[in-house]
């Protein structure tokens, strides 16, 4: 099986660029808008995509990712239409990683290798399962080794060295560093350790660093790939344009947007 992460990451290494990898909520607002806004992450020049799958206790998620996970709940919106929704992702481009972010009750709810298993099937790459800590990494791992998922885990500014070698003795894909403590959004504080923990974790391994959490403009993108970050993960602002769009053509605010983020990485 190709490896899209490690594909996409070694070729940006050789081009002396950096990864962009936005994100947005699977089947959010609706589904044809929903893969109109992935569409022109695409188009845009996005590195990797990041998916969300909207669950009703989305703990690590700041307040506009939470409403409209709430919105696509409402609407009925269900994992099977998700996972379908990847396949169309796929018609687009069968090249580019693309990533999950979900929550454990959502992988029990199909089943841990049912999970990761149609995952595979539908050309998802990597899980980064939100609530389950490195400690519990075996409730989840062996299905994505035999389904060739790659793990992917969070690391803090308050990650421990221990907790730190458990992480890397798992990870793969890339490792998401979140730029301060907190929730997702577009907050634009940072923790002062970030520099530190970037080295720390370069110290130790050669996977991917990309960092997310408040990363909203080209200029907080171009400051984190500054202290040494290899991309960076854009959320809440995406879903904020979407809003702020309403029923209009997405491409007078969100291609714009999408392209400085990916214009900012490359000319780092």
């Amino acid at each position: 099986m190709t490896d899209r992460y490690n594909a996409r990451f070694s070729q940006l290494r050789k081009e002396g660029k950096k990864a962009f990898i936005p994100f947005t909520l699977l089947g959010w607002p609706d589904r044809s808008r929903s893969l109109e806004i992935i569409k022109l992450m695409i188009e845009s020049g996005a590195s990797a995509l990041e998916l969300g799958w909207a669950f009703s206790d989305p703990i690590a998620d700041g307040p506009v990712i939470q409403r409209a996970a709430f919105e696509t709940l409402a609407m009925g919106s269900k994992v099977s239409d998700a996972l379908e929704m990847i396949s169309e992702v796929r018609t687009i481009d069968s090249e580019i990683p693309v990533g999950l972010l979900v929550y454990y009750n959502m992988v029990l709810a199909l089943g841990v290798d049912a999970f990761f298993s149609k995952a595979r099937e539908v050309g998802v790459d990597g899980v980064l399962v939100a609530d389950v800590p490195p400690e519990c990494a075996d409730e989840i791992i062996p299905a994505a080794s035999a389904h060739g998922i790659s793990p992917i885990f969070i690391v803090s500014p308050l990650t421990s060295e221990e907790r730190l070698d458990a992480i890397l003795r798992h990870a793969s894909g890339f490792l998401y560093a979140v730029s301060r403590l907190g929730i997702t959004g577009t907050d634009e504080r940072y923790d002062e350790q970030l520099q530190a923990m970037i080295a720390r974790v370069r110290a130790k391994t050669n996977l991917p660093l990309c960092v997310g959490f408040g990363i909203s403009t080209p200029e907080q993108a171009r400051s984190m790939l500054a202290l040494g970050a290899d991309g960076v993960i854009t959320g809440s602002r995406i879903i904020e344009i979407v809003e702020t769009a309403g029923s209009k053509s997405l491409l007078p605010a969100l291609q714009p947007y999408l392209q400085s983020m990916v214009a900012a990485v490359r000319q780092s």
